[in-house]
């Protein structure tokens, strides 16, 4: 069986204004009367990529997508971060179910993905079929220190002084903070946001790749990304520490798969079992060999069983 669907054509396209200044694009594709799902970018700041509608079968799925405010092409971009929190996401997804008239949708979404689909769970747990998790992150303060104060760095100790490196050294022993600073002026911003990017295009593979690394520096993309993620992280995403995994028993009842790369240097695997020991009825498929990639070995055979094993 082939890892993903064929490449799956749009069936509609557009944008919902949601309020505060803001409008979303979104994106429609697959069966208009086939088993909803909204498919969750990462970053924050990914924005849609084309190739995550193939983990669903386009017969049997109507496919939803859209870019999170400052993402992509939604308006205003990553300069504006004026209303612009984890809770505005929440409500921008239930206003965009209720537009397009969805009485309940699965949830699918990998690294910040996951934490917008828990966060929307937990809040609108009627309105949730299932879930589909892949590299589990749920912006705990431990999850936030191992990426960007020095955990990871043991694994990837040249990427992370290239990760420094833009910093002053008397700044060093807070990266958040330090690039909040860096990311607001104007005469290195580029360097910093490219700096910031590039330390995940170096840590997202189980077996680093140049390929990730040329993707996440190129400029306009690692401009959007950093912003957008040290605006996120520097805030705790506007949640309790562990509230996530915290009020996980909200999601009893909702079936739910964590796919998690054994060697997942972004979103180590702790994170996954935690939450799913406080799941009820949620599987973990641990992959061995795999880290946060989604093309790492076996993800996505495991994403497509998810899926498949959804869909009716």
């Amino acid at each position: 069986m082939d890892e993903l669907y064929p490449p799956i054509p749009l069936r509609a396209e557009g944008f919902l204004e949601v309020g505060d200044g803001h409008r979303i694009r979104c994106q429609e594709a697959g069966n208009p009367a086939g088993k909803p799902v909204v498919v969750l970018h990462g970053g924050p700041g990914s924005g849609i990529a084309p190739m995550a509608r193939q983990h669903f079968d386009p017969a049997a799925y109507r496919i939803v997508q859209f870019d999170q405010r400052g993402s992509g092409e939604s308006t205003p971009g990553a300069d504006d971060l004026g209303a612009n929190t984890l809770w505005h996401l929440v409500s921008d997804m239930e206003r965009l179910r209720e537009r397009l008239g969805i009485e309940r949708w699965q949830l699918f979404g990998g690294s910040w993905g996951a934490t917008l689909a828990l966060a929307y769970a937990e809040t609108h747990p009627s309105r949730v079929s299932e879930i589909i998790l892949r590299g589990v992150f749920t912006v705990r303060q431990s999850e936030l220190d191992w990426i960007y104060r020095g955990g990871a760095a043991n694994l990837f100790p040249r990427e992370w002084e290239a990760f420094l490196a833009p910093i002053p050294a008397h700044l060093r022993d807070d990266p958040l903070a330090a690039y909040a600073s860096l990311l607001e002026d104007p005469e290195v911003r580029h360097r910093a946001a490219i700096a910031w990017s590039t330390w995940e295009g170096a840590t997202v593979s189980v077996q680093p790749q140049d390929s990730f690394v040329r993707q996440y520096a190129e400029p306009a993309f690692a401009l959007t990304f950093a912003r957008l993620a040290v605006h996120y992280f520097r805030h705790g995403a506007w949640l309790d520490d562990g509230q996530l995994i915290r009020d996980a028993g909200k999601l009893a009842g909702i079936p739910g798969v964590l796919v998690q790369g054994r060697y997942d240097a972004v979103c180590p695997p702790t994170t996954a079992y935690e939450l799913h020991r406080a799941w009820p009825g949620s599987e973990l498929k641990l992959l061995e060999g795999a880290g946060h990639a989604v093309t790492d070995p076996g993800v996505l055979a495991a994403l497509r069983a998810a899926t498949d094993s959804f869909r009716e």
